[in-house]
């Protein structure tokens, strides 16, 4: 099975597109860490997938909630797939942080405690940001902390959707 490239041109850059011919599989910013989760050696064509996710970045970049979402599959673990879950319903416009997703993973699963580290590993495997918005998932004490996309990129995507950074803290080096 062939998976497929293409490019949008954002007010932050490049971002490139990836499908496998139906539905979106990839979505980064060129030249980020996110790079190192998706092939290289695929083929530029122009689908309708590109199309319709084209169409929801350019709505966001306009500064609105799209209010669709462009069909997508990824490849995830079942933990992986409740993170994900939970990071799709932030609100545009909202953050929460990986400890906020810990507690609503275990009161789902009856357990007393989930680690807000392996929430940020499964935060780290997405590989359609922005639509699935890990870039609203915070670390405690407003740390801007865990963006593959870049840490600038993930500021101004939250002054985008109207969230004052201002009292938010770069990570620590």
């Amino acid at each position: 099975m062939s998976n497929f490239l293409n490019e949008y041109l954002s007010p932050l850059g490049i971002i490139k597109l990836e499908s496998d011919g139906e539905y979106l599989t990839g979505l980064w910013f060129d030249k980020s860490k996110d790079s190192n989760k998706h092939m290289v050696n695929n083929e530029y064509k122009n689908l309708s997938i590109f199309d319709e996710t084209k169409k929801w970045l350019d709505i966001y970049f306009s500064g609105f909630n799209p209010g669709f979402t462009p069909k997508y599959k990824v490849k995830t673990t079942e933990f992986q797939k409740s993170v994900y879950e939970i990071m799709l319903k932030i609100p545009y416009g909202k953050t929460i942080t990986y400890s906020d997703i810990a507690k609503e993973i275990a009161n789902a699963r009856g357990i007393k405690k989930m680690s807000a580290q392996a929430i940020g590993h499964a935060v780290g495997t997405n590989q359609i940001c922005i639509i699935i918005p890990c870039h609203r998932v915070m670390g405690a004490n407003n740390s801007l902390t865990g963006y593959g996309g870049g840490i600038l990129n993930k500021i101004k995507l939250l002054e985008l959707e109207g969230i004052d950074t201002s009292s938010f803290v770069m990570p620590r080096k």
